[in-house]
């Protein structure tokens, strides 16, 4: 026969989940299956293992020379400015699209964002294929912006922030996009009553609560640009000083310099261990 306290207490563990929830973590530790352990384990190497492999073989001794040489720092400074200014382009035009796609029904929504997701599945190369048949001195629009105003894109600096941008921007949309729809719109509905226009309501309510999703998604979209190759090298080409970025200088000196392509790589990968960082938050948390 059980107490009525200890009745009480077992009641109370369920609906707290105190000590069942310990008990079940442990056996959680206990039981792990070996045929999940197994593919698991090999998974994590073979994600983990090529990035040790480039921090081993490393020339750290000749490191400094490397990166002080006059083509890295070009490289590097033409790339985080090209990323930036393709992340201020997706942002003033990827925000906006977020908005709609997340506030206003219309119809045909589901494919406009089918193809605003587009280039996420995309081959870079293809895009940078579409990108000059479309902005192209010869294409469907480019045509018209050299004959208009004399603005030619490909294989210029301007033509890599374009580049950037088409496959950067969908992070900062589906970022965006998902906060929008996680706000609770009442915020811009009472605005609204006061006498707030709409576009007054989503820039003094609507944009100061989804700041965080904003700067989640232009953090990936920065760290996209930067690593773009594909449709840069396609649409941009590949000069030293006007379009050579931190990814292409990579591609360039593997063929002939391989300690300084390892040392380039090296240098996206602390970007990339940053940008994680920035985001800790969102993904490296425990649920």
């Amino acid at each position: 026969m059980t107490s009525p306290h200890d009745r009480s207490s077992a009641v109370a563990d369920t609906l707290t989940g105190g000590p069942r929830r310990g008990r079940d973590r442990a056996g959680a530790g206990r039981g792990v299956p070996l045929p999940l352990l197994v593919p698991a384990l090999v998974g994590l190497a073979f994600l983990v293992l090529p990035l040790i492999a480039l921090l081993v073989r490393t020339p750290w001794h000749s490191l400094p020379q490397q990166l002080t040489s006059p083509e890295v720092w070009q490289a590097l400074r033409l790339s985080l400015l090209c990323a930036t200014a393709a992340t201020a382009v997706s942002l003033v035009l990827g925000v906006p699209l977020a908005w709609l796609l997340a506030r206003v029904d219309f119809p045909g929504r589901g494919f406009l964002r089918a193809l605003v997701t587009l280039p996420l599945v995309l081959p870079p190369v293809v895009g940078g294929v579409a990108l000059l048949l479309a902005l192209g001195r010869n294409g469907v629009v480019g045509q018209w912006l050299d004959a208009w105003f004399g603005v030619t894109l490909p294989f210029t600096t301007a033509g890599v922030v374009v580049a950037e941008a088409f496959v950067a921007m969908p992070f900062l949309v589906i970022s965006v996009e998902g906060t929008l729809r996680a706000a609770d719109p009442r915020y811009e509905e009472a605005a609204a009553t006061l006498g707030a226009s709409r576009f007054t309501a989503f820039r003094r309510v609507t944009l100061p609560l989804i700041a965080p999703g904003i700067a989640a998604g232009a953090v990936l979209a920065w760290a996209r640009a930067l690593g773009e190759f594909g449709a840069t090298i396609t649409f941009a080409g590949n000069f030293p000083g006007r379009t050579q970025t931190m990814p292409l200088a990579v591609y360039l000196a593997l063929q002939s310099e391989p300690e300084a392509a390892i040392a380039l790589s090296l240098v996206l990968l602390a970007v990339s261990i940053a940008v994680l960082a920035g985001l800790r938050d969102r993904w490296m948390t425990a649920s």
